[in-house]
């Protein structure tokens, strides 16, 4: 039988998936994505993941590979997928790949997002599914001083999970992009923490946020942030914010894997 590979762009509330990588007894994105594949197949279909997003986190750019039969087409593939899915899980996109394409092993960057409201209403019940309340005050200074740090290339051991990689790996990662931004009309008094890198470890992204967030509220000094920037260990980093105000934007791949301009 002749196939098509397609990349299908994700967007997911992430608040009631147990993250995306199938767990036996929960629901996840990658289950539920394969679950709703098989039915429209007849066989089973296997969907790879550009990151295993935790439990609670959210994507308005998740990447997924996937192989069918070649008498789907991009379009009606989509329309088909966003019939048969749950209202929080969405394909905003579908774009034919070459069959080397691979959703994890090819990308070449991946975006996050991390959002942080600062007023009494973002502990309404109506946006704390997607954004950090903090009610201590934040030096905007000290967040742009740690962001302005992170850009280049770093061994990130120190702001990740013990044994996320082997120990071989040197835990290194080019950061392309690291800022704070206000989060917008929505939202005037929260802010927005903007992260682009060739590859992410473990929970790198809530030790970073949470690293400078106290900082920023004078818990601990500014110094620590790049002292952990070249520490071998975890031991000295702040806990990790909660996955509430963390979304995975957008994943890049080479324009040679597009079959169809993207």
């Amino acid at each position: 039988m002749e196939e098509r590979t397609y990349q299908l762009v994700l967007h997911y509330d992430g608040t009631d998936f147990a993250g995306w990588q199938i767990q036996p007894g929960r629901r996840t994105v990658q289950g539920v994505l394969e679950q709703t594949l098989a039915r429209l197949e007849g066989a089973p279909v296997r969907v790879t993941g550009a990151g295993r997003t935790d439990a609670g986190v959210h994507a308005r750019g998740q990447a997924a590979g996937i192989t069918v039969a070649r008498h789907w087409s991009a379009e009606r593939l989509r329309k088909v997928l966003n019939e048969k899915l749950p209202q929080d899980l969405w394909v905003a996109a579908t774009h034919e790949m070459h069959p080397r394409f691979h959703a994890r092993f090819s990308a070449t960057a991946r975006r996050y997002s991390y959002a942080v409201g600062l007023d009494e209403g973002a502990a309404s019940p109506f946006r704390r599914r997607w954004t950090l309340p903090w009610s201590r005050a934040l030096d905007r200074e000290v967040l742009e001083w740690c962001a302005s740090r992170l850009l280049g290339r770093h061994t990130f051991r120190g702001f990740a999970v013990r044994g996320t990689a082997p120990e071989d790996d040197d835990h290194a990662c080019e950061v392309t992009l690291a800022r704070w931004r206000p989060a917008g009309a929505a939202d005037p008094e929260g802010l927005v923490f903007d992260v682009a890198a060739n590859r992410f470890l473990h929970h790198m992204v809530r030790f970073l946020v949470g690293t400078m967030l106290d900082a920023a509220s004078g818990k601990r000094p500014k110094e620590d942030f790049t002292a952990l920037l070249v520490a071998d260990r975890n031991d000295d980093v702040s806990p990790p914010v909660a996955s509430v105000g963390l979304c995975l934007e957008a994943v890049t791949y080479p324009s040679d894997l597009y079959l169809t301009p993207p």
